[in-house]
């Protein structure tokens, strides 16, 4: 038997999920904690053995033979990343976008000229990558220069990708070469006004993670296991959500879909979709979005961020998705527990439906982040409106991933406080979507598989992605 082995080593878990190649199904998944403080290989070996055991339930173990074995990662923290841009609407918004498709967890982005403030700043905060862009090509170069000659006479020692104007690279790579730093250099994330190019830049930020970050949060040692971490958890997502819509020559796809994973830190919203105006009288206004794009609710998340979450929305709008039968909870209580007990798990119909009140809020707060926006413009045409962002309420799939969604009795529910509401109509959310739930966990194991076998991994997640 020919099995596919991926392996996504988390934040908290490190689930493994084995893929058998000749018959198209998952054989069998297991997890255990990750142990990234001590070696990230002792929870991989746990999980593993869970896995043999399962395994073993339905064929001998030792007649598998492994064709391959891949991981992604967001362990330690994720892959966290600055963007430094030009200007804050245009190649700052560009370089953003760039990293959170790469992957990574944007801390912070910085516009205009560096000061000397900003580069301690910088250099007190914990990061693994710096994406330097600014300016098209041939427009402005002077400040992307300028932050390149600040970034050298502060000696960063953090890995810094180049994807700025191309009339100012020769400058840079002579800067960078005299002070000794690690850069690479990518296309310009806006080599026009309004254009956006992030592809050649998640590709580079993908390498890098590879060569240089892996082996900087320990985990080395898994390298000798498997054949190499591919990406950033994240990445593989949305690689997995990517190739589902648009399918491949061989394997027809879903068409636009948006993803919603909700975890203990983060909310991540992916939608796969060009979101171009749905009405004649909407006209786009600043950057067109990429078809693939990730947004990152770093203060909507389950565990880490529940008191974050609280404020955020405040205690009325969580209260507004309790069961009737919890309204006399105290809410703040129960997020301050959550926040000090990240590996709570609920037991009582009380914590269950408490969580799923977070959920829906979480979900909620996150797509209105992610979709389109109106605004109303008054001409002598007569209204018109300006849409920044995708308009997606024509999207056809929403896909739930995360605890929380796999494990509620009511998914659709969840996801549902995620589609438009006619009291808000500006925030352009799905209308009437099939929701699918990812029940086995096996969104990154496929954007892993993917890279190789494309066919095998979009008919997989028509197998196993559950529609409610």
């Amino acid at each position: 038997m020919n099995v596919y082995l991926a392996i996504d080593f988390g934040s908290t878990y490190t689930k493994l999920t084995a893929i058998d190649l000749d018959n198209e199904t998952i054989l069998a998944t297991a997890k255990d904690i990750t142990t990234i403080e001590d070696n990230i290989m002792v929870g991989f070996n746990k999980a593993f053995e869970k896995l043999k055991f399962e395994i073993n339930k339905i064929v001998d173990f030792n007649s598998i033979n492994f064709i391959n074995k891949t991981a992604c990662s967001s362990a330690a923290g994720g892959l966290k990343m600055i963007a430094i841009g030009l200007v804050p609407e245009l190649t700052t918004e560009a370089a953003k976008k760039s990293a959170l498709g790469a992957g990574a967890r944007v801390i912070k982005t910085y516009a205009y000229e560096l000061n000397h403030k900003e580069l301690e700043e910088i250099l007190n905060t914990p990061l693994d990558i710096i994406l330097l862009a600014g300016g098209t090509d041939g427009g402005n170069k002077e400040c992307i220069i300028h932050n390149a000659k600040m970034l050298a006479e502060h000696n960063v020692k953090i890995p810094i990708v180049v994807a700025g104007n191309k009339s100012a690279i020769d400058e840079i790579e002579s800067i960078f070469n005299q002070a000794g730093l690690d850069y690479y250099i990518t296309e310009n994330v806006m080599p026009f006004f309004n254009k956006l190019n992030v592809d050649p830049s998640r590709e580079e930020i993908r390498k890098v993670f590879m060569s240089r970050i892996v082996e900087a949060k320990g985990m080395k040692s898994a390298e000798e296991f498997i054949q190499g971490i591919l990406m950033p958890t994240p990445a593989a997502v949305l690689k997995a959500a990517e190739i589902l819509a648009k399918g491949t020559n061989n394997e027809e796809g879903l068409g636009d879909l948006i993803v919603v994973d909700i975890g203990g830190a983060t909310t991540d919203i992916h939608s796969i979709a060009k979101g171009e105006p749905t009405k004649p009288s909407m006209i786009i206004k600043g950057l067109i979005e990429p078809y693939a794009k990730r947004t990152v609710e770093g203060d909507l998340g389950m565990r880490y961020s529940a008191l974050a979450l609280l404020e955020a929305s405040g205690e009325n709008k969580i209260k507004h998705y309790l069961d009737s039968s919890l309204k006399d909870t105290d809410i703040n209580k129960s997020c301050q527990y959550r926040h000090e007990h990240i590996k709570m798990t609920p037991q009582t119909d009380e914590e269950f439906k408490f969580d799923e009140a977070m959920a829906k809020v979480a979900t909620e707060l996150a797509m209105t982040r992610h979709c389109g926006e109106l605004e109303c413009v008054y001409t002598p045409m007569g209204t018109m409106f300006n849409l920044t962002g995708k308009d997606l309420t024509e999207t056809p799939y929403v896909i739930g991933t995360g605890g929380v969604i796999v494990h509620s009795e009511n998914p659709s529910k969840i996801l549902e406080s995620g589609n438009f509401k006619e009291e808000d109509p500006i925030h352009l959310k799905p209308v009437n979507p099939k929701f699918l739930i990812d029940k086995s966990y096996i969104l990154s194991a496929m954007g892993l598989l993917a890279q190789e076998y494309p066919d095998i991994a979009i008919r997989i997640m028509k197998k196993y992605l559950v529609k409610v």
